[in-house]
């Protein structure tokens, strides 16, 4: 592109900012406008997403016209800025992840039959049993480790013990309370 061509596409786009001149707007338009799509297709964007993109930029173009400065770069250098960085954003928001909609972990549970419903009614009422056997202390510890979230560490700390009585004790009940439970089930 030589100086005189430059000098041309800086004061349509000064007459696009400073006029909203339309026919400054078209003669930029139908020059940059294919010479975008076929850049942007170049980056590996379809034709309807590249024309797209083109069309967004042209808004831009007409909208903010004003910002151009000839000082700082030719018009064509400005233009093809907006249209890498549109095009940048537009791949940043094709990355963010779309949800499978049949990925089972996003599914609802199945709802479970009534066989099911009173064996995990019964499992449970063992397990209360179970755990109501306990020594005070072990139960203690239990609660705090699966009913309260609390970490060995946080339990050691609130109850004075050492970490690794509280880790003994926690593995003691749990030994207890599988044979009260397999003893329940036989």
């Amino acid at each position: 592109m030589d100086a005189e061509e430059r000098q041309r596409f800086a004061a349509l786009a000064k007459a696009v900012a400073d006029e909203r001149d339309e026919s400054a707007f078209s003669i930029l338009f139908d020059h940059f406008a294919p010479r975008l799509k076929s850049w942007l297709m170049r980056q590996k964007m379809t034709s309807g997403e590249a024309e797209e993109l083109v069309q967004e930029i042209m808004i831009v173009l007409w909208h903010k016209a004003d910002l151009y400065d000839p000082t700082r770069s030719s018009f064509s250098t400005w233009l093809f800025r907006i249209a890498r960085n549109r095009r940048i954003d537009l791949q940043r928001r094709a990355l963010v992840r779309v949800f499978d909609e049949k990925d089972p972990t996003l599914q609802p549970p199945e709802e479970m039959s009534a066989d099911e419903i009173v064996a995990n009614d019964d499992r449970d009422a063992k397990v209360r049993d179970a755990i109501a056997q306990l020594p005070q202390e072990q139960r203690a510890l239990l609660q705090a480790a699966f009913f309260l979230g609390q970490s060995h560490t946080e339990i050691a700390e609130a109850t004075g013990l050492p970490l690794g009585t509280v880790k003994s004790r926690i593995r003691l009940a749990f030994g207890k309370l599988r044979n009260l439970v397999e003893r329940e089930e036989a």
